[in-house]
């Protein structure tokens, strides 16, 4: 039986612990939008973005729906903490003008790379070991226009050959690691604890050994 104890609190966010992926957008002028995004999750072939209302890769997701999606790594936290304080509209809104500073160029203010796609605009990450090619299907506005969830279908998925298992389509749980968002903070996965029934990889595994 717990012995723990509880309390009511109002914590200021609810980054319980989601990875953090770098999204890939066209601007009109076809330049591309860069911007760290830390609510993502996957059903299916599909994965759902939480996106702030007035961002750019909202607007730009609007008006062209192609996009690539990005999933950092814990080595490259420094990258992505370089991208947060920058915004790619111009002017800066007057909500964000505090906080945040207009960078044209975040790919070389991030010191990332970007490298050729083979079914959508944008560019992929290069140092991302994992990079989804995909097409925004539906934009759903939430709190009063605070934010977009914006279904995405992944159309293509570029992995680097140290996250695959030999042989096979799956990514190695025992190697991969994206970088997680908690709470404000930047960590990787910790050592596993098992595996859930419905696993391939365990199964390839246990039918290898």
């Amino acid at each position: 039986m717990s012995t723990d104890t509880h309390r009511v609190i109002r914590p200021s966010v609810f980054y319980f612990g989601t990875p953090v992926v770098l999204l890939t957008t066209e601007n009109d002028d076809g330049t591309c939008h860069l911007a760290p995004i830390s609510s993502a999750w996957a059903l299916g072939q599909h994965v759902v973005l939480g996106i702030g209302g007035g961002s750019r890769s909202v607007r730009n997701l609007a008006e062209r729906p192609e996009l690539v999606i990005n999933i950092a790594l814990p080595e490259r936290w420094e990258h992505v903490e370089r991208l947060a304080p920058l915004t790619g509209a111009h002017p800066v809104p007057e909500a964000k003008r505090a906080v945040y500073r207009y960078e044209p160029d975040k790919f070389a203010a991030a010191g990332l790379t970007p490298v050729a796609v083979d079914l959508v605009q944008p560019p992929r990450v290069a140092e991302c070991a994992l990079q989804l090619e995909a097409r925004a299907r539906a934009l759903t506005p939430g709190g009063a226009g605070l934010f977009f969830s914006v279904e995405c279908e992944v159309l293509r998925v570029h992995a680097a050959e140290r996250v695959v298992v030999p042989g096979t389509h799956h990514i190695d749980p025992a190697v991969w690691s994206p970088l997680i968002h908690n709470f404000r903070h930047y960590h990787g996965l910790a050592p596993e604890l098992g595996h859930g029934f419905r696993s391939e990889t365990a199964r390839a595994a246990a039918s290898a050994g």
